[in-house]
């Protein structure tokens, strides 16, 4: 396992290694600071609240039929028969 461990340490500190870290960096922080440069600032919006309507209430059920004979079947208008 030592083997392994010094290798590792010695490729990791090898110069190509540290360079290309490097021109990495400095290539992620010009174009940072490129965007940063020429970025235009958004205009801003002048939004105007929108009132939601309320949904209308259900219709009021008829005094006389209860809840259950409500269906969304149309086995009344196909003529079929629940078995």
């Amino acid at each position: 396992m030592q083997p392994l461990i010094d290798i590792i340490k010695q490729v990791l500190t090898s110069w190509q290694v540290i360079a290309i870290t490097i021109v990495i960096l400095l290539y992620v922080s010009i174009v940072n600071y490129v965007s940063r440069t020429y970025h235009k600032p958004r205009a801003a919006k002048n939004n105007k609240t929108k009132v939601k309507k309320k949904k209308e209430a259900p219709a009021a059920l008829p005094a006389g039929e209860p809840e259950d004979n409500i269906t969304n079947d149309s086995n009344d208008e196909l003529g079929l028969e629940e078995a």
